[in-house]
């Protein structure tokens, strides 16, 4: 029988649940179960649970047949628990070092009491972390004490999460938490009540991460209300003036944070709920108790009436003062500028046009990446739809002939953006986007991550120095879907993105061309970059540096030509970020002059064609060094080898999230190489399409080409634009048909495995 058991209720927690398992089997103190429930969750935490499962004998996987909350979750759970204890942990908080070793060290002193209260901290998306306010409540219990004896411990946040319950006490007195919403605040408060024995823990044992999105605490609506019929059913519970008078604080602080302005009630239900929390304040408020201080006083006064405007007329004069102070601060704005979003605001009032979407990619440069692959498919499946894109005024003549576009920050941008129904992009729209309701957002993305992405980028100073959070995670919160290619990045984008977007496991769409194109797609891809029949084209895509202010290209492009000698062509693409550079900046001159081809190898500077798919078709292997493209590169089955020179700086700046030169199948996509002569070493002597190579790259496309299938687009139009709430199934690894090679070396290069 282990000391600890630890529930973990998960629904909807793919990007948080591994970290929130980590934390508990990482503890010093190790005799502890893990008990996770899937409560018939979307996404892969059932998947996650049982592959934690598979590697550590104390997790216990349950899965429930249909999805019914948190309450019925850890109720399952409980059921199911063997250990001395029960602690009740949600599936995105994390359990700070150490904690269980204390908590057993202090239940060992205190005689094993029936509660053990601990402290906790909260953090916010930021990485910022604050108190929870109850360490003085904490430290001064003192030894093993009651509710009814101290009643200080009803001021403690009343949460099931920071209190250790002894598991034959808890089944003793059958307490469960149920469906209703709230319930685990007035289970948390019984268990108070009930205790004949509580020790109490002043140590930071629970990491509470303050969700912006996605649970009961955050999402609007008027099941809000239920929170004043746990208070209703308490008080008569609770024995003595001095309980009481502890609970109704804690009531109070509740109420105030549920009903207030920044309360995920919503205006709809404030009316009512003002009117029910008046004679609760007012029935058990306790003689001339005091009302609080500042904002949260103010709040508790006009509730007490009972009356909605009274209390609105009473927040509304606070609110018009702060307002005009503002106004104040805030000066004029340019008249233009004031005109074009009071225009926007007026499109806003019409309706919305259920056929156009408008589709936007690479920070508005025009035509391309997932968002194009939709478009194309969305003719196919969906003609009824009409495309705008969003192009900014120096990037037009990039645009396809005939485009319909709309140049960012004009006009008829802002009309677009107010009537559209369907908003595509793979980054961000400019400007302060506001969505409406009915509008629907799809976020593509533009590539798997390798390294530190969105919130992750808060302690890299060097890669965040100019960005700005607030808005990220505003935009963030504008999202419907978000659009994943594998596991790894579903993850990923739920953990770094912390919003209530629902993530479409689809795959990449502009990565179906590699499943649909054959040898004469491959053939014409070559020809229109001018490559001979007999050449090796190898794709060379260096990523940004986030550290380096100007682009300066990782290799020597004239020592690796002439050490690849004749018959090797290098197809160089600087990264989008420096698509403004003229040329290639570290090139030799003699590189852009007639070659000798009994000297060196050819190169062609391809970093403004038009489509980097097609550029991955007329290669026969990609060189990269960091950058996602060789994510999307593996489903072509072809060779990858890897330029590292600088990992380390790259990882110290920027993080990553494993170590692509591991060597370890499923992290490293191919043979490794730190400088020129290696490169050129592993192609000439055939190590890039060795045996050992197929190898890494067979496994590194299982990790990150899941769900990648060809099907990608239609799985995407299907469900967004056609309403359709299954997906497609995919296709089988084996059974997918990437394009073939097309060089002198095709056939030694085939698929592994075919």
């Amino acid at each position: 029988m282990p000391r600890f058991s630890v529930v973990v209720p998960a629904h909807r927690a793919q990007g948080f649940l591994r970290a929130c398992l980590d934390s508990v089997l990482a503890q010093s103190f190790g005799d502890v179960e893990v008990v996770v429930v899937d409560d018939a969750s979307p996404d892969a935490c059932g998947l996650i649970a049982e592959e934690f499962a598979a590697a550590d004998p104390r997790v216990r996987p349950l899965r429930l047949d249909r999805h019914g909350g948190a309450g019925p979750a850890r109720d399952a759970g409980a059921a199911r628990a063997s250990g001395d204890y029960l602690l009740f942990l949600d599936a995105d908080d994390l359990l700070a070092p150490g904690a269980l070793a204390a908590a057993d060290a202090r239940l060992t002193r205190t005689g094993d009491p029936d509660v053990l209260l601990v402290d906790h901290e909260r953090f916010t998306v930021r990485g910022d972390a604050e108190s929870g306010g109850d360490r003085d409540a904490l430290a001064e219990a003192g030894g093993v004490v009651t509710a009814s004896a101290h009643p200080g411990l009803l001021t403690v946040h009343p949460a099931i999460w920071n209190r250790l319950v002894r598991r034959d006490f808890w089944t003793g007195h059958a307490f469960r938490f149920g469906d209703a919403p709230y319930e685990d605040l007035a289970v948390a408060n019984r268990v108070l009540l009930t205790a004949g024995r509580v020790a109490c823990l002043a140590r930071v044992c629970v990491r509470r991460r303050v969700r912006r999105a996605g649970s009961l605490s955050t999402t609007p609506g008027r099941r809000h209300l239920a929170v004043l019929d746990r208070y209703e059913s308490l008080f008569p519970q609770v024995p003595g003036d001095g309980p009481r008078a502890a609970l109704y604080a804690q009531m109070g602080a509740v109420l105030a944070a549920v009903g207030g302005p920044r309360g995920p009630l919503g205006a709809a239900g404030r009316r009512e709920f003002v009117r029910r929390a008046g004679p609760l304040l007012t029935r058990y408020r306790p003689a001339g108790r005091p009302w609080p201080e500042g904002d949260r006083g103010r709040w508790l006064r006009g509730a007490a009436t009972g009356s909605y405007a009274r209390h609105r007329a009473r927040l509304t004069a606070a609110a018009w003062r702060a307002a005009a102070a503002s106004r104040a601060r805030a000066g004029r704005r340019a008249l233009a500028r004031v005109a074009l979003r009071g225009y926007y605001r007026l499109r806003r009032l019409a309706r919305l046009d259920p056929c156009l979407v408008v589709y936007a990619a690479y920070w508005n440069r025009g035509v391309a990446c997932n968002p194009a692959a939709i478009e194309r498919k969305a003719r196919e499946l969906a003609p009824r739809l009409r495309a705008v894109w969003v192009v900014n005024r120096a990037d037009r003549d990039r645009l396809p002939p005939g485009t319909a576009h709309v140049v960012a920050g004009s006009r008829r941008y802002w009309a677009a953006m107010a009537r559209a129904t369907y908003l595509v992009n793979n980054a961000g729209f400019p400007g302060a986007v506001v969505k409406r309701p009915g509008q629907v957002y799809l976020q593509t993305h533009h590539g798997t991550p390798l390294k530190h992405m969105g919130m992750d980028l808060l302690d890299r100073p060097a890669a965040a120095c100019a960005m700005d959070f607030a808005r990220l995670l505003e935009h963030a919160d504008q999202w419907d879907y978000s659009l994943a290619a594998n596991q790894h990045s579903a993850e990923t984008w739920e953990r770094v993105y912390p919003s209530d977007h629902l993530t479409l496991p689809a795959g990449y769409p502009r990565n179906d061309v590699f499943y649909e194109a054959g040898a004469g797609d491959v053939r014409r891809a070559r020809e229109c970059l001018g490559l001979a029949p007999d050449t090796l084209a190898i794709l060379y895509a260096p990523t940004h540096r986030d550290y380096l202010r100007r682009f300066t290209l990782p290799l020597d492009l004239d020592a690796l030509s002439r050490a690849l000698g004749p018959g090797h062509t290098l197809l160089v693409r600087a990264h989008y970020f420096y698509d403004g550079v003229p040329g290639l900046p570290g090139v030799p001159d003699a590189l852009d002059a007639p070659q000798d081809p009994h000297a060196r190898a050819a190169v062609v500077d391809v970093s403004h064609h038009p489509s980097v798919e097609a550029l991955c078709l007329a290669s026969d292997a990609l060189l990269c060094d960091f950058s996602s493209l060789m994510f999307d590169y593996a489903n072509l089955d072809r060779p990858i080898v890897v330029h590292g020179a600088d990992w380390e700086a790259y990882r110290a700046a920027r993080g990553v999230y494993f170590d692509l030169l591991s060597g370890r199948p499923g992290e490293t996509p191919g043979v490794v190489a730190r400088d020129e002569a290696a490169i050129a070493e592993a192609f000439r002597g055939g190590a890039w399409r060795g045996p050992e190579a197929a190898a890494l790259r067979a496994a590194f496309r299982a990790r990150f080409c899941a769900y990648d299938d060809g099907l990608a687009a239609e799985r995407v139009v299907r469900r967004v634009f056609l309403g359709e709430t299954e997906l497609l199934p995919y296709r089988e690894l084996d059974e997918r048909r990437p394009a073939p090679a097309g060089g002198p070396k095709a056939a030694a290069t085939a698929p592994a495995g075919r």
